[in-house]
């Protein structure tokens, strides 16, 4: 027998009541699948909402019989799932989108705020220090007062806040955000914990290698983790995704908490590239302590490198940033990490010489790191350049880059004699000169040079300045296939004047011997005439 009223507008309490209750799951369902499951059936081609595929499974979820005819969160996961089901009519629907297609500019900023978050509490409840117990009152008293050149330890300052960038601006990009955006995000994640997240007055020099230092180690490392990604037939094997994690641990974060909706690779447009991957001993032929004590003599090292977006490739563009750049970074057992450095063409073009000579000029960013046991220097600067090939298909080929700019810069002494802070900060003029000689598919022999003049331009109480110089060379012999051997000089330099401490000099050179694995053919020449 009919209920009266069943039909029509004219309904019971309890109907209306039952009424209420599906819409309001319908409503919070939705909710949870815009956040989930954002790449759900229920969104049109474009992206929008597509209500009347969202209205007819839940109609087709409320048909099914219950205690009191609601239908359950699991019936519509149900009746959801069923139409995410790969078939003729939606099979394009379970395709993840293309990089960007979905990008987002709530999610990291919510991304930053909650890890600087758990970095305070970490450093609150773990570190022996009162820095971190920041309050409404420290963060007023920020807001107010000035900006400052701090004092921490060196490694904190110069390798701990551009890797703390380096995950602000990697919330940014791998959320579908361009460089210049994510740059902004690693400037404002920095401000908020200068400000918010430490008790000290906010530090200038930490604002500056946090954003710049950040953004360029940053880009680096996601164009890394993509390029793993991306390599490879079909969807990323597990083994890949393990890789690009330990690359970009932002990249793998994303990609494991919102599904699909950043799930797409980002987009190479193929560089040619060359990897080098080097395992090996070297002893010290020079050294000079200055006031440094407790150096090694022998050491092992662990040595990557990486050239990506080599000119000279038919086709390759480069209206990107980051779209060329070098990568290097160095393990040791005396001190860890004994070197960390990349470059990066911001801004640049193609240009050519005849036949024979391919290559790009134009304004680079860059960040180093250096610690050769006897002292440390940081840098991240702003440098006009050009990285270029000569020859092709002839048994000597050159490749090389050579960039003169200036940027700001650190410089510390490793285990100090006399006990003291030895941190000098300073902008700084600075030049590098990198040369591959290529001797067809057998020898390479690799020669680079750096230079940095630190001077005490906003360099907070520091006085005087320091010359720092680093030069290595490096021959390469290929034994079998991808196999080879490689011999290494290197020797770093530093000479110190100050009115305290006078004149001083330290310097250290090694030798070492390296089991060599290259990742591609031809020690990465460029062959534009195929």
């Amino acid at each position: 027998m009919k209920r009266a009223n069943s039909k029509g507008p004219h309904k019971t309490a309890t109907q209306c009541f039952y009424c209420a209750k599906r819409m309001a799951v319908l409503l919070c369902t939705s909710l949870i699948l815009e956040f989930v499951a954002p790449e759900s059936v229920f969104c049109a081609d474009d992206g929008s909402a597509d209500l009347p595929a969202l209205w007819a499974a839940q109609q087709a979820a409320a048909s099914a019989p219950t205690d009191n005819a609601m239908p359950g969160i699991p019936q519509m996961w149900v009746a959801q799932k069923a139409m995410a089901s790969p078939g003729p009519e939606n099979a394009t629907l379970a395709e993840p989108p293309a990089w960007g297609a979905k990008k987002s500019y709530i999610i990291p900023a919510f991304e930053i705020i909650g890890w600087e978050l758990m970095l305070n509490q970490f450093d609150r409840h773990f570190l022996a220090c009162c820095d971190y117990n920041s309050n409404l009152s420290t963060i007023r008293q920020n807001l107010h007062g000035g900006w400052v050149v701090d004092s921490d330890g060196f490694t904190v300052n110069q390798l701990g806040h551009p890797y703390g960038g380096s995950m602000y601006f990697g919330f940014a990009r791998s959320s579908g955000l361009g460089f210049g955006e994510s740059m902004g995000y690693a400037f404002a994640g920095s401000a908020l914990w200068e400000i918010a997240g430490e008790q000290t007055p906010p530090s200038k020099n930490d604002q500056i290698m946090t954003t710049l230092g950040g953004s360029f180690l940053g880009e680096s490392l996601f164009r890394m983790s993509n390029l793993i990604l991306e390599n490879g037939d079909g969807a990323p094997s597990d083994w890949r995704e393990a890789s690009a994690a330990a690359v970009s641990p932002t990249v793998a974060f994303n990609r494991a908490a919102f599904g699909d909706r950043f799930h797409g690779v980002f987009d190479s447009h193929s560089p040619e590239y060359y990897s080098r991957f080097q395992a090996g001993g070297s002893s010290t032929t020079q050294n000079i302590q200055g006031s440094s004590t407790n150096v090694q003599r022998n050491e092992a090292l662990l040595d990557y490198s990486l050239d990506y977006g080599l000119p000279g490739k038919p086709g390759y563009t480069y209206t990107r940033p980051f779209d060329y750049f070098n990568f290097q970074a160095i393990a040791s057992s005396a001190d860890g990490l004994e070197s960390v450095n990349t470059r990066g063409l911001l801004v640049g073009k193609e240009y050519k010489a005849g036949e024979t000579y391919r290559g790009v000029w134009g304004l680079y960013g860059t960040y180093d790191y250096f610690a050769p046991q006897l002292f440390r220097v940081s840098s991240t600067g702003l440098s006009i350049g050009t990285t270029g090939q000569w020859g092709v298909n002839s048994p000597v080929q050159l490749q090389g880059t050579g960039l003169l700019g200036a940027g700001y810069t650190a410089v510390g002494t490793i285990n100090d004699a006399a006990n003291s802070t030895d941190n000098h900060y300073g902008v700084s003029p600075q030049a590098l000169l990198a040369l591959r000689f290529i001797f067809g598919d057998t020898v390479s022999l690799d020669l680079t040079a750096r230079e940095y003049f630190v001077t005490s331009l906003a360099g907070g109480a520091t006085d005087g300045h320091d010359n720092i110089v680093r030069a290595d060379a490096s021959l390469t012999w290929r034994i079998y296939k991808q196999q080879a051997i490689a011999l290494k000089y290197l020797v770093t330099r530093r000479d110190e004047t100050t009115s305290a401490l006078g004149a001083m000099t330290q310097s250290r050179g090694t030798i070492g011997i390296f089991y060599t694995f290259l990742g591609r053919d031809r020690f990465g020449a460029v062959d534009w005439l195929d």
